[in-house]
């Protein structure tokens, strides 16, 4: 078998690049012949369809990048599989989607996403995203890369850190969150809540207006919000310096955080919606939230990158739904006793690792990848 990986490469910090990257180190550990390239990289992704002749080229994004993943390998008579998160209504590239005879989706959820927004769902399978637990491991606070994390945060040893990660944190369900605090503040022990965002130009109001609402919520002094660029080097220590994760987030096509977290045995709040419920076991692994509120929008507005004129008026069939709020309530109660009971920590991060290195290891995620392969196109 010979597969082509299109992704964000050389890998970024982000996610999706690391969707690629860990499917594409597990392929080749485990003998398979094997290239990454840039999936925007036309020229380049031609150079590896005329030599390399790949069986598959399987491209990690989102319905929008059809064009980079399924259009272009197409050109060449390459066997186009593209690996896709939900992003929104899927507004074009429908009838080339269904035409496909097998499509990778990152959850259960968001494969009903595919099927509400018209593919046929019998090509698509589900394939949940890898993840590294050599590096994302259960490290001691007294270990000096974490120490020093806490450190540098202004994390005293008496303090409970809760930690949120993501490109922004009100998608993760920061608010959510901080609603939670403030409502659980005069009666919880010492804590900090750490944001760690990515620095970008979409997010700098969004930010702002996290921030606006700390203040409001009287808990700004308690809030730490970091911006800086890191590697996935970074990641695994600043998840271990922790002491509970938090992401109830409001869209989640699969939650990488919440595993990486997982497999540094941390427990973690979710909501009970969306990929968390393929991923996360209430009382076991992780505590989730339900649903307070579910985001209904009857009509939206499309460009040319979904094939229409800029600002058009789409009405949907149906109402959509954007996205989700988790029950602060939910959150206060859950957030107060792991805050309050140690043990229940320990217990909930100890049964995360295993779950995590049994179901969501890098290596079992490619190894299930080879089966599908196998099984869809006979390959050897």
């Amino acid at each position: 078998m010979k597969v082509l990986v299109l992704y964000d490469y050389p890998a970024s910090p982000g996610g999706l690049a690391t969707q690629g990257e860990l499917l594409y180190r597990g392929l080749k550990e485990a003998g398979v012949d094997v290239y990454p390239v840039n999936f925007e990289s036309a020229q380049e992704k031609e150079w590896y369809y005329r030599w390399f002749k790949p069986d598959i080229v399987v491209g990690i994004g989102y319905w929008g990048h059809t064009p980079h993943l399924v259009l272009h390998p197409q050109q060449y008579g390459a066997q186009a599989v593209p690996w896709l998160v939900a992003d929104g209504y899927i507004a074009n590239y429908q009838e080339i989607l269904n035409d496909l005879p097998l499509i990778l989706v990152t959850s259960s959820w968001v494969k009903e996403v595919y099927i509400r927004d018209g593919i046929k769902g019998d090509n698509i399978e589900v394939l949940p995203v890898g993840c590294d637990t050599d590096a994302f491991r259960p490290v001691d606070k007294s270990d000096p890369k974490v120490a020093v994390v806490r450190e540098a945060l202004g994390i005293k040893s008496d303090e409970t850190m809760i930690l949120t990660v993501g490109g922004d944190a009100a998608s993760k369900g920061a608010h959510e969150v901080m609603q939670a605090l403030a409502i659980n503040n005069i009666k919880a022990p010492p804590w900090r809540y750490v944001c760690k965002v990515w620095p970008q130009e979409r997010t700098q109001l969004q930010n702002l207006a996290d921030l606006k609402l700390a203040e409001q919520l009287g808990i700004d002094k308690n809030i730490i919000y970091t911006m800086n660029r890191v590697s996935r080097n970074f990641m695994p220590y600043l998840i271990n310096a922790c002491d509970i994760y938090a992401a109830p987030s409001r869209l989640e096509g699969f939650g990488m955080p919440q595993i990486e977290a997982g497999a540094c045995a941390k427990p973690v709040i979710g909501i009970r919606a969306m990929a968390m419920l393929d991923t996360l076991i209430h009382g076991k692994t992780a505590l989730l939230a339900e649903v307070a509120q579910e985001i209904l929008l009857k009509e939206t507005t499309l460009g040319a990158e979904s094939g229409y004129a800029e600002r058009h008026r789409y009405v949907f069939d149906k109402p959509r739904t954007v996205d989700y709020r988790a029950s602060v309530y939910d959150i206060a109660n859950y957030l107060m006793d792991l805050m309050e009971k140690p043990e229940l920590r320990l217990k909930l991060g100890q049964a995360a690792r295993q779950h995590v290195v049994e179901n969501y290891d890098y290596r079992i995620v490619t190894k299930r990848f080879v089966e599908i392969i196998k099984n869809r196109f006979g390959l050897s």
